[in-house]
């Protein structure tokens, strides 16, 4: 039986994500890129810092079960998009995955001193503040070594935010033309209708993977797990799975909302703060980024847009979903990003160490 309270957090839930949905929908009418994310960040985040209190954010916390669950669906997906094309780049991972190495101590370098010299945070917030991923280690770390908490949550936040809101953006300006989704694009097999029997397949797989991957650790177990575990069976061809182009809107959509109710508690004036040293930082890890995609581009014929999104600092679940979004290779791109956390972990963990008290 649904007790009062949980009764009220399903209500409340539906109704904040009914209201993205309102500025998905217009999103989508307006042809950006990732509408359903995008419009759902934009509206929940206006919900959150309004000037005056909403009752119906009164005590609520977005449900992360929920987020979770979407996020497994997001790696089925992703795993769906393994072929043998990925396993014939095997031999230039090593290349990338060190420029990935070199970006990850260049990025915190530069972040350091972007948020100590022009943000004038202390050492260890602009030390936390600024790593290009791990945002619970950071946070974990930093709370440790006596870091700003508030400043450097906003911050780890802004960067997912700034990251999936700039990138895509920036690519349809930068090619003149509305790129992935926006433009009416949409996975292999996601326009084909999808049966109830192949939608539960797909949600079973994604529960089995969940446990495969929190039984074994995998970092980013909710997506990683899914993802080899759907990738696996679609590459030996045990299974056939599609999903549809409104599965992936409904990631977007509860990725979206639950990100932009992270502002929550967040005063104007920091915010005004913390996001132009946001902007700062993500335009200066993009343009690292970039220069290592175009070289690594001419040393493994890797399409530049697939590298540039692989190096791209946003959250491993966001940048999959731009990844989808923006036709890349979104298995290419996955496996970056969880090594590009595993790597700053390591990084912070090891530099991190001359901040202890």
């Amino acid at each position: 039986m649904l007790t009062r309270l949980s009764f009220a957090l399903i209500w409340k839930t539906a109704l904040l994500l009914a209201i993205g949905a309102g500025g998905g929908w217009s999103a989508l009418h307006l042809g950006l890129p990732l509408p359903w994310m995008i419009g759902g960040l934009s509206v929940s985040a206006a919900l959150v810092l309004m000037p005056w209190r909403l009752p119906v954010l009164d005590g609520y916390s977005f449900p992360m079960g929920l987020r979770t669950l979407f996020v497994t669906l997001i790696g089925v997906m992703i795993g769906t998009q393994v072929t043998p094309d990925l396993l014939s780049l095997a031999g230039k991972l090593p290349l990338t995955m060190g420029f990935l190495f070199v970006f990850v101590l260049v990025a915190h370098a530069g972040n350091f001193a972007i948020f100590q010299w022009l943000g004038g945070y202390d050492r260890a917030t602009a030390f936390y503040a600024g790593t290009p991923g791990g945002l619970m280690e950071s946070i974990m770390m930093g709370e440790a070594s006596g870091a700003d908490i508030r400043a450097l949550t906003t911050q780890q936040f802004l960067r997912i935010i700034v990251v999936i809101t700039v990138l895509p953006l920036g690519l349809s300006l930068w090619l003149g033309e509305a790129v992935g989704s926006a433009s009416g694009a949409v996975l292999p097999g996601g326009d084909v209708p999808v049966s109830l029997p192949s939608l539960a397949l797909i949600v079973i797989t994604g529960g089995l993977g969940l446990g495969l991957g929190r039984l074994v650790k995998l970092p980013a177990a909710q997506l990683t797990g899914p993802l080899l575990l759907a990738g696996g069976a679609t590459v030996t061809g045990l299974v056939d799975l599609h999903l549809p182009v409104w599965l992936i809107a409904a990631a977007q959509l509860v990725i979206g909302v639950s990100l932009g109710l992270r502002f929550k508690g967040v005063t104007g004036r920091m915010l005004r703060n913390s996001l132009g040293l946001a902007v700062v930082s993500v335009v200066y890890m993009l343009a690292v980024g970039a220069a290592m995609a175009w070289v690594l581009t001419q040393l493994t014929g890797i399409a530049f847009l697939h590298l540039l999104i692989s190096f791209a600092p946003g959250g491993v679940a966001e940048m999959s979903i731009v990844a989808l979004s923006l036709a890349a290779n979104p298995a290419l791109v996955s496996l970056h990003h969880v090594a590009r956390i595993l790597m700053t972990v390591v990084e912070m963990s090891l530099l991190g160490r001359w901040l202890r008290p």
